[in-house]
């Protein structure tokens, strides 16, 4: 394990100075940096959302607020592995290491305590969104939103690279539940090794899923190790086992996998892996992703509504929400969620009546153009 010598800044233990970081590290962190990351310890980083931004200034609250009622403004979006990832995805948003400079490395070369983590990621939150407290459009309901997200009360670990690289992974969960904060885990399968033996279970747990094969896992999740395919397979049959509700989110790319040769696949991980939930989600043209795919591969609402009511015929799985300006839609089997949090109390309840509205229109039409227009006009979308 590599050793540095790192002066901290401001005091902050969790929070060093990037140019005391060796090679090709420094570099990557400050590319970081300027897209917003603060960078935790030695190989974490926070990153205020965009719907954090939305809740407190518009009161426009993420997918997740509906479904299961994570409250954006107290989420806490953090990974504790910023640089390091067994892919290197072509719908991938973030920074990959590999698309800046030669950089392969699939160990983390430094494990930082939970506690310091969890801790700076805090901070990292209160200090992004105290700044709110200057906006213009400042006033009592939005002061009182700034006042609840000084006190978070959820941790998406995800955010960029691979959580699972953490070894301590299991006791970072842990240290978040003891603060009474709830954890959604994102990952993309490839260490069923750890997830098996974790210490404590995340609240929630994401398998994100692309590919439907080995050659399309290659060809579109570019692995740095072996037998990766395998190793996710090997999480989609660990998840039964797994007490905490479980979602496999399947990303849609028009020009990849939006065929019935990726959705019988995905079907059959479905059988397999039995998640409580089913996101199917468009991907989206932003970040760095826009070097590699294209615009058009984004696809419309109401084409992931058809096909997510397809997957729900094929799978035994019901649609039980969606959110249009996020181009997601939810299936479950469950009739009633399992909430998470207070944020968006009526959740599946409020979107139930347009959702039925949507399908039943989606049964008369075939031609998508005019029945978006439609709907438009009749302020259903």
């Amino acid at each position: 394990m590599q050793q540095i010598s790192l002066r901290t800044v401001r005091g902050k233990r969790w929070r060093f100075r990037i140019d005391d970081f060796p090679e090709p590290y420094r570099t990557l962190y400050k590319i970081l940096e300027k897209q917003g990351y603060i960078i935790i310890g030695r190989h974490s980083a926070y990153k205020k959302c965009h719907w954090t931004h939305a809740a407190i200034v518009e009161e426009r609250f993420c997918y997740k607020c509906k479904f299961y009622g994570i409250a954006s403004h107290q989420c806490i979006q953090m990974t504790p592995a910023a640089l390091w990832c067994w892919n290197a995805c072509l719908h991938c948003w973030r920074l990959r290491p590999t698309d800046t400079l030669k950089f392969d490395e699939t160990k983390l070369p430094w494990i930082d305590d939970p506690e310091l983590i969890v801790e700076g990621s805090i901070e990292a939150h209160r200090e992004s969104v105290m700044g709110y407290l200057g906006h213009p459009r400042l006033d009592d309901r939005m002061r009182k939103r700034i006042e609840e997200a000084m006190n978070p009360r959820h941790a998406a670990i995800s955010l960029t690279g691979e959580p699972a690289l953490y070894p301590r992974l299991g006791e970072l969960i842990e240290e978040y539940h003891r603060r009474g904060i709830t954890t959604f885990l994102v990952t993309r399968g490839v260490r069923p090794d750890v997830l098996a033996n974790l210490e404590e279970e995340p609240t929630q747990l994401y398998i994100s899923i692309e590919a439907w094969n080995k050659d399309s896992y290659n060809k579109f999740n570019r692995p740095l190790v072996p037998r990766a395919w395998e190793l996710t397979w090997k999480t989609l049959e660990l998840l039964p086992s797994f007490s905490s509700p479980t979602v496999i989110r399947f990303t849609l790319v028009r020009s990849f996998n939006i065929h019935d040769q990726a959705l019988k696949a995905w079907a059959k991980m479905v059988e397999v892996s039995q998640p409580t939930y089913i996101e199917l989600k468009s991907y989206m043209y932003v970040g760095a992703s826009r070097q590699r795919l294209r615009k058009e591969d984004m696809l419309k609402h109401l084409e992931v509504l058809r096909i997510a009511k397809k997957f729900a015929d094929m799978t035994g799985y019901k649609i039980v929400s969606q959110q249009i300006e996020s181009r997601v839609v939810l299936l479950s089997r469950l009739d009633k969620p399992i909430r998470v949090g207070e944020g968006c109390p009526k959740g599946w309840i409020k979107e139930k009546e347009r959702l039925e509205a949507m399908l039943e229109e989606l049964e008369k039409h075939s031609e998508l153009e005019g029945l978006e227009y439609k709907m438009v006009e009749e302020s259903k979308i």
